[in-house]
């Protein structure tokens, strides 16, 4: 399985082996990773598992944000930042190994 890394916005990491298919959101919420809500369960409605996607990565995590994530970001708690996507709506598979996410201050 794909490792996924988490670091908290105190800097505290957590890294969790997530299903392939399986979305970012649902790695850090089915194993109590703090700092993603996902208030909405994924339906792209909420924007409570905004993150930071690692520099090194914003390339390989599936394209740019569609317009729909892009509409929902800006109900963010946290500032957007051009690496700003919503974890629901990236999908884990092999080339994500060792993705590094970085949770804003806040989700409301």
């Amino acid at each position: 399985m794909p490792k996924i890394v988490y670091v908290a916005h105190d800097g505290a990491r957590t890294e969790i082996d997530v299903a392939e298919g399986e979305n970012v959101m649902h790695g850090a919420l089915y194993n109590g990773v703090e700092g993603i809500v996902g208030e909405c369960g994924g339906a792209l409605a909420c924007a409570t598992c905004h993150c930071y996607i690692d520099e090194a990565w914003t390339d390989k995590v599936g394209g740019p944000a569609s317009q729909a994530e892009l509409d929902m970001l800006e109900n963010t708690a946290a500032d957007v930042k051009p690496n700003s996507r919503l974890t629901c709506q990236i999908a884990v598979t092999p080339e994500l190994d060792g993705l590094i996410v970085h949770m804003p201050e806040a989700q409301y």
